[in-house]
């Protein structure tokens, strides 16, 4: 039956980011589908995992600063050692820094880069690496951005990842999918979480981008939770590279 393959019963999913925001809605969606969880984040992630406790699932705590890529390894060693493989990796974990280009720093841009796009890239490396041992295949999912489609406004180092998420997504998907690997991302819109606070809180501003999206409303990160699950699912073994936007239809205006 069809939805069987939605199904997520007994696989186990890393998720960074995973102490607040779409962090915490990815993970609570994968939990409802079945998963244990690996979250890791910067920040204490009791909440999240109260949250997923309560599903009936299991979850692992891990803090690590992705500003750096040091203590990856460590990542994907805690997750076997408690669950005995990887099934699925969300690499969520993602910063923003505002300023006018003519103006932006090294720091900003580098750790803005750091984050968003080199712990990215190789932790997807080690998992895969552990999917290939594993003999199974699996999934990684890229959380992109529209301006992975788009340029903004005084986020050049934001929007230099996330486009080059959206293009890293489609390069491993080129190359693991012929080892049942499936690399896909999606892009939030606007959605009401800590990165948007700024654009929130200024009344003018808030008010022109929500006559911009068709849907009239900032996204949750529970919106986010079906594309999260379908592509961790079975449902999308023939889905390899492509970004998919969750943005209340912005980019279709």
């Amino acid at each position: 039956m069809i939805l069987d393959l939605f199904n997520l019963e007994g696989k186990v999913a890393i998720v960074t980011g995973a102490s607040r925001g779409l962090g915490q809605g990815v993970a609570i969606a994968l939990a409802e589908a079945g998963c244990n969880i690996v979250g890791v984040s910067t920040k204490n992630s009791k909440e999240t995992e109260e949250k997923i406790v309560a599903l009936g699932r299991k979850y692992l705590d891990i803090s690590c600063d992705l500003t750096t890529q040091d203590r990856l390894d460590s990542i994907i060693d805690s997750a076997l050692k408690s669950f005995g493989k990887i099934d699925i990796l969300v690499n969520n974990s993602g910063i923003i820094r505002r300023e006018d280009a003519i103006n932006f720093s090294e720091i900003d841009w580098d750790d803005v880069m750091n984050v968003n796009l080199k712990s990215a890239f190789f932790l997807s490396q080690k998992v895969a690496k552990t999917f290939i041992s594993q003999g199974n295949g699996g999934k990684i999912i890229n959380i992109a951005s529209l301006l992975s489609f788009q340029g903004g406004i005084r986020v050049p180092s934001y929007t230099s990842s996330k486009s080059a998420i959206k293009g890293l997504t489609m390069a491993l998907a080129n190359e693991w999918a012929k080892e049942s690997i499936n690399v896909n991302g999606i892009a939030p819109g606007y959605m009401a979480t800590d990165n948007t606070e700024a654009l929130r809180n200024d009344p003018a501003r808030s008010k022109e981008l929500l006559s911009r999206i068709p849907a009239g409303r900032w996204g949750t990160p529970k919106d986010i939770g079906g594309a999260v699950v379908f592509l961790a699912s079975e449902a999308s073994n023939y889905v390899n590279g492509f970004t998919l936007a969750v943005d209340g239809g912005w980019l279709a205006r």
